[in-house]
């Protein structure tokens, strides 16, 4: 660990749900997860794009994805490609523009640019990406996505001789459950997901509640609060409610609970449903919203002139029983430039460069010698958002959203629709 953290806040950063709602043009009712006629697919504006059939890792089914002999790692020591545009697919406003200008610098000689892509939505990502009409070099997944994206194909393997900055991320990113022996992936962000709120204008101490979820039902605060609107981190809230840990479930009966819960939900406060709790709490719009760890962080950013940021608060279970997600950095197959590719990733990786990133974007980088009590110390993150911190045990204590089988997240988009078709 180190202490040298700078005492610097964070810029504000906009960020778009990391998954979204499969449009259907219809409402059905809830079908059961054994359900034949559902199929895996991306959404897209021409209707579903078949993924090819593969296996799905957990934390108890650790998968190594095979290397292909049609699609090999790139050979040890080979220079960069000159003059190259290196082409990142990512969430707006997800990296910190100074990252690409001294990538850009570190490698001068090469002649090499950056370009950032940006997408809504994993859904969107996946189609266009699928529909092979565009050519990226580094596209940033979330963890649940790499089955899809190997058993097509659309990544190549690393050359782990480029990357020797991986040895400055946690062991268990090294070597994680969805990519065992870190072949196809390397860490980009980790996160919490858990309430935000302005204590100055909320007069219950959600922390202190026997049950902090409740407050979502609580009509006291109609019309003051917002849930995430991202099917799977608001339908695991209220599993989470529940005493119910598996936030991958297919059980039918779960899933009518959380229709039942989230239906019920509307009725008494008539929540917002957005991703934009990075602004709506520090503006006032709302008092309280299900958030993102590094959402709250960036709300700093958005509080008027004069406010202190002592007035916001986070709340994450304080056993660390709640959701723990991360996101990644991969190189696609039809990347041109993958030696460039990967030194981008090694730069990443780079403490003072990933130290940098957090303090633009907030979202924390699961980086040895960040020092959570350090941030806190050296005024980098404020006291009373001391629980925004993403500690290590976490992702051995939490509660993490996997991929689903295909007719499971149907179902889980079923539920979601019959809510959002009344919020």
């Amino acid at each position: 660990m180190t202490d040298e953290i700078p005492p610097a806040a964070p810029g504000p950063v906009r960020r778009f749900s990391r998954r979204s709602l499969l449009q259907q043009s219809a409402l059905v009712a809830l079908a059961a997860p054994g359900a034949g006629f559902l199929l895996e697919a991306c959404s897209s504006s021409n209707g579903p794009v078949a993924l090819t059939p593969h296996r799905i890792a957990t934390p108890t089914n650790r998968i190594t994805w095979p290397i292909n002999k049609n699609n090999p790692p790139i050979a040890s020591g080979l220079k960069p490609e000159q003059g190259a545009t290196l082409r990142l697919y990512n969430y707006s406003d997800y990296i910190d523009p100074n990252a690409l200008k001294s990538f850009e610098k570190k490698y001068k000689a090469s002649g090499v640019t950056v370009s950032v892509s940006t997408f809504n939505d994993e859904d969107e990502a996946l189609t266009k990406l699928r529909s092979g009409q565009v050519a990226f070099d580094i596209y940033f997944p979330s963890y649940d996505a790499i089955g899809k994206l190997t058993s097509s194909e659309l990544v190549q393997p690393l050359n782990h001789s480029y990357i020797p900055n991986i040895a400055n991320v946690w062991p268990q990113f090294q070597n994680p459950f969805y990519d065992g022996e870190w072949r196809y992936t390397v860490p980009y962000t980790i996160y919490t997901t858990g309430i935000g709120w302005r204590s100055d204008k909320v007069g219950t101490d959600i922390a202190s509640m026997a049950n902090p979820y409740d407050i979502f039902w609580d009509p006291t605060y109609a019309h003051q609060l917002a849930i995430l609107d991202d099917y799977r981190s608001a339908m695991a809230m209220v599993l989470l409610r529940n005493g119910i840990d598996d936030i991958n479930t297919g059980n039918a009966q779960d899933l009518a609970l959380v229709q039942k819960q989230l239906v019920q939900m509307e009725g008494l406060t008539h929540p917002k449903v957005d991703v934009t709790d990075y602004t709506d709490i520090p503006s006032g719009v709302v008092n309280i919203s299900q958030a993102w760890s590094g959402d709250m962080i960036n709300a700093i950013g958005y509080l008027a002139k004069g406010e202190s940021p002592s007035i916001l608060r986070y709340w994450f279970p304080p056993d660390g029983k709640g959701e723990v997600d991360n996101d990644l950095m991969v190189i696609l197959k039809s990347s041109q430039s993958p030696v460039l590719a990967h030194l981008f990733l090694n730069h990443m990786l780079d403490y003072d460069v990933a130290f940098a990133n957090f303090q633009s974007i907030g979202y924390q980088p699961p980086q040895n010698q960040i020092n959570p009590d350090q941030l806190v110390a050296n005024s980098f993150i404020p006291d009373n958002l001391r629980t925004a911190v993403v500690l290590p045990q976490y992702f051995d204590e939490g509660v993490q959203t996997l991929e689903l089988p295909s007719t499971v997240d149907a179902a889980w988009h079923l539920v979601w629709q019959v809510f959002k078709a009344g919020a």
